[in-house]
């Protein structure tokens, strides 16, 4: 649909496609783009049009690009103009004899609030029920006030304010958004973009995958990824003889027949002519959105032109399709649709070399895809613009993030001349939501008295570094610390790419910001340095300080800020080592922070793989936990300056307390319990105390499998039972004087039971 230059804004029409009524809506001229999720006056002015024009099977927003929102969507937005035709027209819920049957003295306000919540529907559904409800609960309080004589006009008006609130309630769209209600915040519009998103975009490739099965190859295992048509299968696979699994996929662009294929060609021809421009890639998602709309409008004709069939299914499969091999990122995109998957890696010269994984199951894999040359320089401009950085002879190197919906994953690029072969990738993928230190109890990392006693020292405001060797789970582990700071404290964090669950902790009501740095390897950016940005987070005011990861210049600044004042509140950040003396030596004697600055470091938790008998498999695990004393003068490994509070048993798999830890011989928890009433000189009810928050972990790991609650381990409910403990804490505290566990985990327990049966994701 092409409207003339001349049709007036917001106009719309109205046409036949396939025995379904498609509304296309007239943005051209609008000096923004038309988004539902994001805009109330554009989801109102779509609601008024559907209240004109009934039994509409897809709404399209026409400017440049079509912005399409398919039945679905449509039919949300069509239940909550049902319901206002309904109020306004045939229960007149604005007439005064429905508002105030005895003509009271609240009529006026009455029929404000009323007015508000008519207009707030349209614009703001979600926010309309939430306001309704807070309308009720005041309404209610005013009933037990009301005088005798006025009390059937009040409650009448609550029955009318009820039945609205329950025809709300019973649409789809207030049903399934109940399961965001957590993250709800009053005035911001996140949680439509789970319900209202125009179509979006994949693309077409050059990279090969090779269809046969390896033979002589037993199947270990079979699973699908991906969803609806656009499921993919994954097969695994295993030979004697060959020490990788063999990470077998079938993705749906491999499975089309030759007539399809060639329409996918035509299509792709066309569209090469129309790349986005590189400042379009600012916003990625909406450039996917857009191309989507075409790629379909595109595949349509031509299927018509050629005499092609194609259902709806099919021609959204092959839209999908072109797009991930236009501008996305080709198989890469359907790897990552794999929650088992961990890394992506792909080997100069990258014609000459499968792309091989790490798959949490079954470890190193090697897969069947063999990427191209043309795929690959591809890949590379997108990331460039994308990130905004450079990537050529003088910057061998790209450090950036990449976003897929959910997908979130972590992008190195190198190329010529550090990698003489040519480019190669090693991709990281996050998972979709935070860790917490419940599911690294589940997955056997730590234990539930390490889980205990982290909780304690981050709540005690202590300076610690998680260190490790690559892909031994820093970040992740951070990044579930994080989460047991305190929403009410700031937390600002500084990265060079963007890993740390910043945006989960937002939707959870953290008061958190994020700060974009410089990488260490690049010469020159308009990204200020680490360095400069630790400092300027000083200046911030009052705030906890995590930085991402510990690798320059910015080590000094990061020690800087632990001496001068930073202490009252966690710092933290991630650094490579595999021990404590190995992270004085990086620390000290790499990035040159003097050795006194050094003792500013409270505890250094280490984190690393540990293969099995076999050397087959490798299993993430925290190995260590040290607090650095302060008596040392030279050399805190011969002068006995570093404490094990943790240590792994590797006969049982399990952290164990030192004697130092039982004994109460920690410097840093005393100090910490210095601070406490009740606390000081009393290692009994410090001790309690991490034990209690032990018990709390373990709980609700066992509670989830009891219940097959696996949620109840996600970072909402980690957040909520944070919250919780806290507030149990704080009224045994003031009841007897501390927190004993006796007292605290009881509450907490009866708690958890109630909660965990309904709680939803």
């Amino acid at each position: 649909m092409l409207f003339k230059p001349n049709t007036p804004l917001y106009s719309y029409e109205v046409t036949r496609e396939a025995g379904n009524q498609i509304i296309y809506i007239n943005y051209l001229g609008a000096p923004y783009v038309p988004n539902l999720a994001e805009d109330g006056d554009v989801m109102s002015r779509t609601i008024d049009i559907l209240i004109e024009t009934p039994n509409i099977s897809r709404i399209v927003f026409v400017q440049q690009r079509n912005y399409s929102y398919g039945s679905k969507e449509t039919f949300l937005l069509q239940e909550i103009a049902n319901i206002y035709v309904y109020l306004t027209k045939q229960e007149k819920i604005l007439a005064p004899s429905k508002l105030s049957i005895m003509n009271t003295e609240y009529l006026a306000e009455r029929h404000r609030d009323m007015s508000n919540l008519l207009i707030e529907i349209k614009r703001n559904p979600i926010g309309c029920f939430v306001e309704l409800g807070r309308i009720i609960k005041k309404e209610k309080t005013n009933l037990e006030n009301t005088p005798e004589n006025l009390k059937i006009d009040q409650i009448n008006y609550l029955r009318l304010l009820e039945n609205f609130y329950s025809l709300l309630k019973n649409t789809k769209l207030i049903s399934e958004a109940e399961n965001y209600f957590s993250s709800y915040v009053s005035g911001k519009r996140d949680l439509y973009y789970h319900f209202f998103r125009p179509d979006i975009i994949p693309n077409f490739t050059f990279t090969r995958l090779v269809a046969n099965l390896p033979e002589d190859a037993e199947i270990i295992d079979q699973y699908e990824i991906g969803s609806g048509y656009e499921k993919s299968e994954v097969t695994i696979l295993k030979r004697k003889e060959d020490a990788k699994y063999s990470y077998h996929l079938i993705a749906p662009e491999y499975s089309l027949n030759e007539e399809k294929q060639g329409l996918l060609n035509l299509a792709r021809n066309v569209l090469i002519e129309h790349q986005p421009k590189a400042e379009e890639f600012t916003d990625p998602e909406k450039v996917r959105q857009v191309f989507l709309n075409v790629s379909r409008d595109l595949l349509r004709d031509l299927s018509d032109s050629k005499n092609i069939s194609l259902d709806y299914n099919e021609l959204n499969k092959l839209a999908s399709i072109l797009v991930r091999h236009t501008i996305g990122f080709g198989l890469i995109e359907i790897l990552l649709q794999d929650k088992n998957i961990q890394d992506i890696v792909l080997n100069a010269p990258l014609s000459a070399n499968p792309i091989f994984l790490r798959h949490s199951e079954y470890d190193e894999c090697i897969t069947n895809i063999i990427p191209s040359k043309e795929d690959a320089d591809s890949w590379a401009a997108k990331f460039r613009m994308i990130s905004g950085r450079p990537l050529d002879e003088a910057n061998p190197v790209l450090d950036t993030d990449l976003s897929l919906g959910n997908i979130r994953a972590r992008i190195a690029v190198v190329q010529e001349p550090l990698s003489p072969n040519g480019l190669a990738y090693a991709i990281r993928r996050h998972r979709e939501e935070p860790w917490t230190l419940p599911l690294f109890v589940k997955n056997k990392m730590i234990n539930s008295l390490a889980a205990g006693l982290f909780s304690f020292l981050i709540d005690g405001s202590r300076t610690l570094l998680v260190a490790g060797t690559r892909s031994s789970g820093k970040t992740s582990l951070l990044g579930a610390l994080m989460l047991e700071i305190m929403p009410k404290y700031r937390i600002i964090v500084l990265e060079d790419t963007l890993e740390l669950p910043v945006d989960s902790l937002k939707k959870l009501n953290f008061d958190i910001l994020r700060m974009k740095v410089r990488g260490s390897l690049l010469a020159e950016s308009n990204e200020i340095g680490a360095d400069e940005g630790i400092r300027t987070s000083l200046r911030l005011g009052d705030s906890s300080l995590i930085v991402g990861e510990v690798r320059s210049l910015e080590a000094k600044a990061l020690y800087e800020a632990m001496r001068i004042g930073a202490l009252a509140n966690v710092v933290a950040g991630t650094i490579h080592g595999a021990s404590p003396y190995g992270v004085f030596d990086r620390v000290v004697n790499d990035l040159q922070v003097p050795v006194t600055s050094f003792k500013a470091t409270d505890c250094i938790l280490v984190a690393n793989p540990v293969r099995t008998p076999d050397g087959l498999k490798s299993m993430k695990r925290v190995i260590q936990l040290a607090e650095v004393r302060k008596h040392w003068v030279k050399d805190p490994e011969e002068e006995k300056g570093f404490i094990n509070l943790l240590k792994y048993n590797v006969e049982k798999d399990e952290l164990e307390a030192s004697d130092e830890l039982i004994n109460g011989d920690s410097e840093v928890i005393k100090t910490i319990a210095a601070g406490v009433k009740g606390w000081a000189g009393n290692w009994d009810a410090v001790y309690d105390n991490i034990l209690l928050r032990s018990k709390i972990k373990q709980e609700i790991v066992d509670v989830s499998k009891k219940m097959n609650k696996p949620e109840i381990l996600e970072s909402g409910f980690n957040a909520l039972s944070n919250n919780m403990f806290h507030e149990f804490s704080k009224e045994i505290q003031e009841e007897v004087g501390l927190p004993v566990s006796e007292r605290v985990f009881p509450l907490w327990q009866e708690w958890l039971k109630k909660e965990a049966k309904g709680w939803r994701i």
